[in-house]
């Protein structure tokens, strides 16, 4: 039930004082007068009380200072009945003038007063309710000096108060209760004009940023009765419930929390009551970090913190049994509490480990299956809890079971993904904050360019980055011969620009791009040996721009196909790096050797979940056929691969990602026979190397024979020796039997010669070992044409 506050004049006059002690501090009211009878620590309208010493926000004379001394006065009793039931302390109206209205005792405690005359010079009377509330005892020697609320501030009226914990017959007094909030209105002149401050938010102490262990109640303050959990009172009538506390607290930073990159994923848990949230997400992203800080930012209970492996148990049903031991606290208090109980925050970390999908064990305990059910029956079952909040953290979403991420369980799903830019300048700004507090932040390194450097770097590998460029700058202050130890010139330590380049090198990204594997595939670089390559490397940066740019097409494949040896992953490579994006995968046979069927699959799945964690990604899938296991003796090749990445190269990506799959082969016909072909958008051919102008050009680019005119002499003879085997062979078999292409190559052309660019630089560094290079470059090309 709720009431305003009386008995006092309107506006500006208060009715009394009520003095703030702490959150839960005590309330009592006598059989005599339940409606303003005296309180221990908190009053009533026409109360007033001030604050012990003692305690933790004590009232220490910070209001107005009187325009006379305190004197000093000796307690006795309460000269009537009366007075003690309006809760006003009886000075002496030889000691005090009529008007006054308020005084304090012994510089803490502030009561209501009233001069009469029942007493003498140097008395004061206080009830029994006041003496023992203010720590008095009879005849005891005590300052009083005058006080003036409104000289300290204009706000200092109460706007409302909450009281709880209600019991009946306590040692004589007929009900108790605790203050459990405060709300000051600030007073602007006038009343109509107030801003609410609540107390309860409030710094420790202090209310709209300024000390109030006071205020005073007037008749537009508000009382609002409820019913404490231990208590058997009964409120009937009740008009206004008690104002719920507020879910987030104001004023806090992410960046306080030690979290960067997260603020959209935050702003979501404030959308509305939600029973649980999943949190999902690569590792290191900070998924458990925000878990652990939410409740920094919640007005909760300290959170519970459990690993899901940490649930399981050997014994039949103490699984289960765990479990509902997270959820006893929260289920107590909302018993005795109901809606009025606190927020109880349970977080589960690892949650695939406990609830996977139902069925998919076959170790013939249902051991997890039961754990799932108990869970689900907790969240949302008939005994349903409406003061929890479930938190769960998984990097395997797909694991988790379908009905406990439907709505009214883990209904709001945050992805935490890999931070962008922006989030990355945040993350290493909180890491480096120490550094730059002690000065040991070298001023010229520059944020912005390493939060552009570490793409696709989650969390904790820019913790690690930090960490790595950390020990770089100490190894420079480390003495490193006989005995190792610390240089005098440790008070110069200082973390350099250098010293996070260096760290690049060491630190790279899980999600990031495989640069050593795919520079392996170029390590000769691109040598233009036909007007084709430039083209074809044009029309897969058409490709890389469409996947770039294109708001339609967010999945573009390509097809590499040619003879082997024709340079096909090469250029793959060439333009997976080149295209800049933040992920950036080789998938080759190699990389899979010793895997069975499903474990080609599942690294394959891997790949292509994992590349859609990043908004741009690119996927090398080298000898597409050798991953499908095919061979011509049987001819046999794998079908469960085959339709797995049939399924992968049609799917789209997330919303806001993009991809692009770069494939090579060398038997496409094969390809075409399986209908695989047709899957991809895109096909390009890359042609051997066919005329002697094409070897030149390799030859210069490889700079095997440094004069030129000795390049140009081999090329001669090769093209001599192919004119005199093409004479031989006519002679041998008759002109006429060539055929049109042996005449051909007789007129200069050079159609017999085909030889793939990988294995032309294979012969050129085998002639490079010998000294008679020429003889042996030339000897080596006779078999290619």
């Amino acid at each position: 039930m709720s009431f305003r506050a009386g008995g006092g004049p309107e506006g500006a006059q208060g009715s009394g004082v009520y003095s703030r002690v702490h959150q839960g501090d005590e309330m009592e009211h006598s059989k005599s007068n339940t409606a303003s009878s005296p309180t221990q620590r908190y009053h009533q309208p026409s109360f007033s009380s001030t604050v012990p010493s003692s305690r933790k926000n004590t009232y220490t004379g910070s209001g107005a200072p009187s325009t006379r001394p305190p004197i000093r006065a000796k307690v006795s009793k309460c000269p009537n009945e009366a007075l003690a039931l309006k809760n006003l302390l009886a000075v002496s109206s030889r000691d005090f003038k009529a008007s006054t209205k308020y005084v304090k005792v012994n510089e803490n405690y502030i009561f209501n007063a009233v001069a009469t005359d029942d007493l003498d010079a140097g008395l004061i009377g206080p009830s029994r309710i006041h003496r023992t509330w203010a720590q008095l005892s009879l005849y005891q020697d005590v300052l009083v000096e005058l006080f003036d609320p409104l000289a300290i501030d204009e706000d200092v009226y109460l706007d409302s108060m909450d009281i709880e914990q209600f019991v009946f017959d306590y040692r004589g007094v007929n009900l108790k209760g605790t203050v459990t909030n405060i709300e000051l209105m600030q007073y602007k002149g006038l009343l109509k004009d107030k801003d609410i401050v609540s107390a309860h938010h409030a710094p420790e102490g202090r209310a709209g940023g300024k000390m109030r262990d006071f205020g005073i109640l007037t008749t537009h303050t508000q009382i609002c009765f409820s019913r404490a959990s231990d208590s058997q009172i009964q409120l009937v009538g009740s008009k206004k419930n008690r104002a719920a506390s507020k879910i987030i607290q104001p004023d806090f930073k992410f960046e306080d929390l030690g979290i960067g990159g997260l603020d959209e994923e935050f702003k979501k848990l404030g959308i509305q009551h939600v029973k649980g949230i999943l949190l999902f997400g690569p590792p290191g992203t900070g998924k458990t970090l925000m878990a652990r800080q939410i409740g920094k930012m919640l007005n909760a209970v300290e959170p519970i913190i459990v690993n899901g492996p940490e649930i399981l148990n050997k014994y039949v049903g103490q699984s289960e049994e765990n479990i509902r031991k997270l959820f006893g606290p929260a289920e107590k208090e909302y018993k005795e509490k109901g809606e009025d109980s606190q927020l109880h925050i349970v977080i589960f970390d690892e949650l695939d480990a406990i609830c996977k999908q139902r069925g998919s064990k076959n170790d013939g305990t249902g051991v997890g299956d039961s754990v799932v059910n108990q869970l689900l029956s907790k969240i949302d079952g008939v005994d349903q809890l409406n003061n929890i909040l479930l938190i769960g953290m998984t990097n395997r979403k797909d694991l988790i079971d379908e009905a406990l991420i439907r709505p009214g369980r883990l209904e709001v799903q945050i992805e935490v993904g890999l931070p962008d830019e922006a989030g990355r300048l945040q993350i290493l700004k909180i890491h480096t904050s120490k550094m730059r507090e002690n000065n040991l932040l070298d001023t010229r390194v520059n944020f912005g360019e390493l939060a552009k450097l570490t793409r696709n770097f989650s969390g904790a590998e820019i913790a690690g980055l930090v960490k790595s460029a950390s020990s770089y700058a100490f190894n420079r202050h480390i003495k490193v011969g006989s005995g190792t130890g610390i240089k005098a010139d440790l008070d110069s330590l200082e973390i350099t620009m250098e010293d996070f380049l260096e760290a690049l090198n060491e630190v790279k990204a899980a999600f990031g791009t495989s640069e050593e594997e795919l520079s392996q595939c170029v390590q000769n670089g691109i040598i233009f040996y036909d007007p084709s390559v430039s083209k074809l490397l044009e029309d897969g940066k058409l490709y890389t721009e469409q996947v770039r740019n294109s708001e339609h097409f967010p999945i573009v494949s390509v097809l590499l196909h040619g003879d082997q040896g024709s340079g096909k992953t090469a250029l793959a490579a060439t333009l997976a790096i080149e295209s800049g994006f933040p992920f950036c995968k080789l998938v080759s046979p190699e990389g899979m050797v010793g895997y069975s069927e499903n474990g080609k699959i599942n690294a394959l799945n891997k790949v292509f979940a994992d590349s859609y964690k990043s908004p741009t990604s690119v996927i090398v899938v080298d000898d597409i056929e050798r991953l499908l296991e095919y061979v011509s003796i049987g001819p046999r090749f794998s079908n469960a691969i085959l339709q797995n990445l049939l399924v992968l190269l049609r799917k789209h990506p997330p919303k806001n990602h993009r991809l692009l799959v770069l494939a090579t082969t060398n038997q496409k016909h094969i390809l075409d026979e399986m209908g695989f072909s047709s899957v991809f958008d895109a096909q390009i051919f890359v042609p051997q190397i066919r005329s002697w102008n094409g070897v030149d050009l390799v030859l210069e680019g490889t700079d095997l024979f440094p004069n030129k005119q000795d390049r140009k002499g081999v090329i001669s003879a090769l093209q001599d020796d192919q004119t005199r085997s093409a004479r031989d062979a006519g002679g041998m078999f008759g002109a006429e039997d060539m055929g049109i292409k042996t005449k051909l190559d007789l007129a200069g052309n050079t159609n017999s010669l085909k030889i793939g660019i990988k294995k032309l630089l294979m012969l050129i560094e085998t002639a490079r070992q010998d000294p008679n290079t020429a003889e042996r470059f030339t000897n080596l090309m006779m078999d290619y044409y």
